[in-house]
């Protein structure tokens, strides 16, 4: 559930530090919309591996392909012809090929067998173990370690493609789950928002003394229908220090745990003894948002600036309304929120000067005042029209590097940029959804989610049994280690 991006991607479009466009993300964080990577021509055979590019980099002939922006896509598909059209006066020899072709799971396999699959293509953070076993991520780790800025990059993002010590990935942009809180309509009512380092049971009584079922507000809006709804439960899991999965020698079903019990036990509270959540609680990821945007619940959880961008540039609130707060931590648990993020990855099918000119590609326009001046200018304009900047939790360079300082900058310049509190960021304990059939675990958990919301006294370890069993053989048991 992955709509989160397409508040993303309205800096990186804007931006040109577009290297690709985004991604579906497959694992169902209801908060992505940009299309991953392309397709190609076959790239020549290569060693495996990768090298640091030649002495004179400019010189170096080699046909790379590259996602190109589907034809809707208009302004991105400008955006990366402008780059392909600088990136040849730097390095003129070098042939660009454009496809469209999407990054799917469920077909990057053909592609590499049919050496079809693109020089370089996106992907999402929890595809980089199955793509690294499979043998269809080139080993980046020479021309990372040889890439003068590699010191920049988001460590906590770049740290999911990072497996067994070598470097599989480049990483665009990313997100992290976190609650954001209708503060006003708290304070109006008269009730005390809860502190950054908060509890379920801090979250559960703000939820019930927000509720106003008679008037349609809810004091929570959980997801309750499609993928999106066990990916909004899998932060309560993961709070409560429970886990999708467990791999080794196979992968087993691992959400049926007694943190898995606490989880769907807490989200049982919520609807039947606080009655906080919807009247109508079968809402999609669109649903929950604009709810919260709307005035009609005091929270939402998501990827961090999406219901920030509603609420302030949809909903007519102020910065001063709302408030943005690590996921609620449970008795003896963590603040986890799901993190995930867009990568770029390099086909190891390629030959190694293929492979060296398609990473310079991917961060040509990375860390260069082109991202400010561009920033700057997408503020500006925001501002013209009355509206806000609402940057991403994570970029793909850390905020405290040079290159961060130098967007913190651009940032203070301007008074309709969204700024996250240092006590929120100080909390957050990100964590990363599983690395297999993830959609299907979402889908399956929805079905035990909407069991407990639609009727009371279901036996819910004997449901998550029941689900984790159906998951297990359908989908785990396939899996080969």
């Amino acid at each position: 559930m992955r709509k989160i991006t397409s508040v993303i991607s309205v800096l990186m479009a804007a931006s040109l530090v577009l290297a690709a466009c985004g991604s579906n993300n497959n694992n169902g964080n209801a908060a992505s919309s940009s299309a991953p990577a392309a397709a190609t021509p076959a790239s020549s055979p290569a060693d495996t591996g990768s090298a640091a590019p030649a002495d004179d980099p400019t010189q170096v002939k080699a046909t790379i392909s590259i996602y190109f922006p589907t034809p809707d896509k208009v302004q991105e598909r400008k955006l990366e012809d402008d780059k392909i059209a600088r990136f040849n006066q730097v390095y003129p020899n070098v042939e660009i090929i454009k496809s469209d072709w999407q990054y799917n799971p469920n077909e990057i396999g053909i592609k590499m067998g049919a050496n079809e699959a693109p020089t370089l293509f996106n992907t999402y953070a929890t595809e980089g173990k199955f793509l690294v076993e499979k043998g269809w991520a080139a080993d980046i780790t020479e021309l990372w370690n040889s890439y003068e800025k590699k010191d920049q990059f988001n460590k906590t993002l770049s740290s999911q493609f990072i497996i067994d010590g070598k470097v599989y990935g480049i990483p665009q942009r990313g997100y992290i789950t976190a609650t954001v809180v209708n503060t006003k309509m708290l304070k109006d009512k008269g009730i005390a928002p809860p502190p950054f380092n908060w509890t379920w049971d801090d979250m559960l009584n703000t939820a019930k003394a927000a509720a106003d079922p008679n008037a349609g507000i809810s004091g929570f809006a959980p997801m309750g229908k499609g993928n999106e709804a066990g990916w909004n439960w899998t932060n309560f899991l993961f709070a409560a220090g429970g886990d999708i999965q467990t791999v080794d020698s196979k992968v087993t079903a691992a959400f049926n745990s007694d943190a898995g019990l606490k989880a769907i036990e807490f989200y049982n509270k919520l609807k039947w003894e606080a009655n906080a959540i919807p009247q109508d609680w079968a809402l999609g990821w669109g649903d929950a948002v604009g709810a919260f945007a709307q005035g009609r619940t005091a929270m939402v959880i998501a990827g961090a600036s999406d219901p920030v961008d509603q609420a302030l540039n949809q909903g007519g609130m102020s910065p001063s309304d709302i408030e943005v707060y690590p996921n609620a931590a449970a008795p003896g648990g963590s603040h986890a929120g799901i993190i995930g993020g867009d990568f770029l990855v390099i086909n190891p099918n390629a030959s190694k000067d293929e492979q060296a000119m398609a990473f310079r590609y991917a961060v040509f326009d990375y860390f260069n005042d082109d991202f400010l001046t561009s920033l700057d200018a997408n503020i500006e304009a925001r501002k013209a029209e009355n509206k806000y900047f609402i940057p991403p939790v994570f970029e793909y360079f850390d905020m405290t590097s040079e290159f961060g300082q130098k967007v913190k900058a651009v940032y203070e310049k301007h008074d309709n940029v969204y700024q996250y509190k240092q006590e929120f960021l100080d909390l957050l304990d990100a964590k990363l959804e599983a690395q297999y059939n993830t959609q299907d675990y979402y889908a399956a958990m929805t079905n035990v989610i909407q069991e407990v919301f639609s009727k009371q006294g279901v036996d819910m370890k004997a449901s998550l049994d029941a689900t984790a069993k159906t998951v297990q053989e359908k989908f785990y048991d396939t899996i080969q280690l």
